[in-house]
């Protein structure tokens, strides 16, 4: 069969279109066919039905307009009588679509101008189809490009099969870029827009330091070095963890290279950013003790419930260990993703001191014995009333200079001071209007009570509903500072995970959950525990 002029020239001109924007001839063919039906429909009637069929080998054309099949016709521009469908088609039934062929067309002026918009407009959504389907697909990681422009601030960077931008917040300070400058940066988020795919890259994402590594690496991008934590402050100062899975290899030994050459040409990139190499260690303390790095630390003490560490350096380590404006503190917290509060020696000495008088004096008020009584109690490891009540006699007797009938009396002077103060705070907690029935809940003392009262939890129900941060309180990270809110029990020694089982004991109590849900749950959790 013949090609005419006419649909050879169709052809040449979606195959064009195509190697152009870089998308299939088939889309380009079928926002042809959109274009002719949308100029048909202007010709026919809007409300007709109309079919367009291009053919992809020979560039022909048919016209054609589909008919529904009904036994009353409403409208005879889309529907056609049952009998007249079954003199085209014998196998015609209700519901049915009958296939009539349209004249080749002629486009006028508007119609013309009408076709190609549609052309233009799937041809655009179609390429925007495909760098967005590109560029998802490089998430985090790095990509070349050569800057196109800079708007307030914000450079545009040219990727070749799209733009991206680096705004202002995400580039390293005191970077300057001009048009034509070769760029390279991690693309951290890609989102459909009206306009198209919005590319966004950074060069102070603590990944894109990450990936330059992996670059220079062969280690890491092998898998033998694997890289545990990045923290940054782009420009200045940056830490970074890493690990061997191979006992041969020094991970930092790896990242630094011979003379320096792998860790030289990241600086390089990140505009001059020292880089603190520092090994990884399952071990929180250990690990802190690296993340501190070049600081000495003389001891390290855990709270593994409030993920607060709290660091004790020699007095002329503390600068050193504090860093720049807080640099090295700060983002060794980032790096180990734990609190750190730094004491130096002197400080943590007074503290104790302060700690110990605190306590002799509470042992002195609570039993009513004089100051050297008080000293042994507070220098023999005793904390509070409570334990020196309850603990075996035995060890309160062991005590030198006590003998059975000392520690029977100091410990009868103990529970009638805390019987005392059961009574206080139990009038106190009626006073406030705290229910009865969280006195059944285990874990929940007459004091917590009491704060709970004054928290405005008065009842299970109010209970019930709180979160385990609105009882032990939480934290917030910003900009690299942490922020605390306390909660309604932060003051007493009350773990997450036993606030948390006191709200579920509520909730049972209050018949929001059954118990039984709750015993088949902690047994799920056992066996994932296990099974882990």
């Amino acid at each position: 069969m013949a090609v005419s002029a006419n649909r050879l020239e169709l052809l040449q001109i979606a195959d064009a279109v195509a190697r152009e924007k870089s998308i299939d001839r088939e889309i380009v063919i079928e926002a042809m066919a959109d274009a002719i039906q949308k100029a048909a429909r202007s010709r026919y009637g809007q409300e007709t039905n109309i079919r367009v069929d291009i053919n992809q080998k020979t560039g022909e054309m048919r016209l054609q307009r589909l008919l529904e099949v009904v036994e009353e016709v409403e409208d005879p521009n889309t529907q056609i009588y049952l009998e007249l469908a079954r003199d085209k088609n014998p196998d015609a039934e209700p519901g049915d679509f009958i296939a009539e062929q349209l004249p080749p067309m002629e486009f006028g002026r508007i119609a013309a101008q009408s076709a190609k918009q549609v052309i233009v407009q799937k041809v655009r959504e179609a390429e925007r189809d495909k760098q967005y389907e590109e560029f998802i697909g490089r998430v985090n990681e790095i990509v070349n490009g050569t800057v196109k422009r800079v708007e307030y601030g914000n450079v545009i960077v040219d990727l070749g099969k799209g733009e991206g931008i680096i705004r202002r917040d995400e580039q390293i300070p005191r970077e300057l870029f001009r048009y034509g400058d070769r760029v390279r940066a991690f693309v951290y988020d890609v989102r459909r827009e009206q306009r198209g795919p919005q590319i966004f890259l950074s060069r102070t994402h603590p990944q894109f330091m990450a990936k330059l590594f992996t670059m220079e690496v062969p280690e890491i991008y092998d898998g033998i070095i694997e890289i545990k934590a990045v923290a940054r402050d782009p420009g200045s100062r940056a830490k970074i963890a890493v690990v061997s899975r191979d006992s041969s290899v020094d991970p930092v030994g790896a990242c630094v290279g011979m003379r320096g050459s792998r860790v030289q040409a990241v600086v390089g990139e990140l505009q001059g950013e020292k880089i603190d190499i520092i090994p990884w260690s399952p071990d929180a303390a250990s690990f802190l003790v690296n993340a501190l790095q070049p600081a000495e630390v003389a001891k390290v003490v855990l709270d593994e419930d409030a993920e607060r560490i709290e660091v004790v350096v020699p007095d002329d380590q503390l600068s050193l260990a504090i860093g720049r404006r807080g640099q090295n503190v700060r983002l060794a917290s980032q790096l180990t993703g734990w609190d750190i509060d730094i004491l130096t020696e002197e400080e943590e000495s007074q503290r104790r001191q302060k700690e110990f008088s605190e306590r002799s004096d509470l042992f002195m008020n609570a039993l009513n014995v004089d100051e050297m009584v008080g000293q042994l109690l507070a220098s023999e490891g005793f904390a509070s009333v409570e334990e020196v009540a309850y603990v075996d006699a035995s060890e309160v007797a062991s005590i030198e200079g006590f003998d059975e009938d000392t520690a029977g009396e100091i410990q009868n002077r103990a529970r009638e001071y805390l019987d005392r103060r059961e009574t206080e705070f139990d009038d106190k907690r009626r006073e406030l209007g705290v229910a009865d029935e969280l006195r059944t809940i285990e874990g929940l003392t007459t004091p917590m009570l009491v704060a709970l009262g004054e928290d405005g939890i008065k009842t299970v129900e109010d209970f019930a509903g709180c979160a385990a941060d609105d009882l032990v309180g939480w934290t917030e990270r910003k900009d690299g500072e942490v922020k605390r809110y306390p909660g309604a029990l932060s003051s007493f020694e009350v773990s997450r995970q036993d606030a948390e089982s006191m709200i579920m004991q509520a909730r049972v109590a209050a018949g929001w959950v059954e118990a039984q849900d709750l015993e088949a749950e902690g047994e799920a959790s056992e066996e994932d525990e296990a099974a882990a």
